[in-house]
């Protein structure tokens, strides 16, 4: 797959549900709910994979009553990789990690459907966000 924007070509190599509870104990039928959401990056330099984990926690009155957490491991293109080089130094521009990030958000809303189905947690969707606002400035990794 290429991100048009940037030109640069990628694959999704792995999803993975690195974490889900559910708290029925936490959750009040209407209750009003606080959603906490926190991106996070790594990058293998030596298997050239790039990793976004998103987790979220739903809350009612400071209590987790649900919480997933989920991560995309992304490979990308050799030449990308040599144009994300600067010295020592691999930089990912903000564009194509928010891109990867809306993929993995997307993908975290489908498994959080699937581990739900049938339940009384399944009628609390992830809602859209503005990723772009979460990723202010290129990542660098050393």
């Amino acid at each position: 797959m290429a991100d048009n924007k940037n030109n640069i070509s990628f694959s999704l190599l792995e999803i993975k549900t690195d974490q889900f509870a559910l708290f029925e104990e936490n959750h009040i039928e209407n209750g009003k709910i606080k959603l906490n959401t926190n991106l996070t990056f790594g990058f293998n330099a030596d298997d050239k994979v790039f990793l976004i984990s998103v987790k979220y926690i739903f809350e009612m009155k400071k209590r987790p009553f649900m919480t997933i957490q989920t991560s995309c491991f992304f490979t990308i293109d050799n030449i990308a990789l040599e144009n994300f080089k600067a010295g020592d130094k691999t930089v990912f521009p903000k564009g194509f990690v928010a891109h990867m990030a809306m993929i993995t958000v997307g993908t975290s809303r489908g498994v959080l459907h699937t581990k739900t189905e049938g339940t009384i947690f399944n009628k609390y969707i992830l809602p859209t966000i503005d990723v772009t606002k979460m990723i202010p400035e290129d990542l660098i990794f050393d």
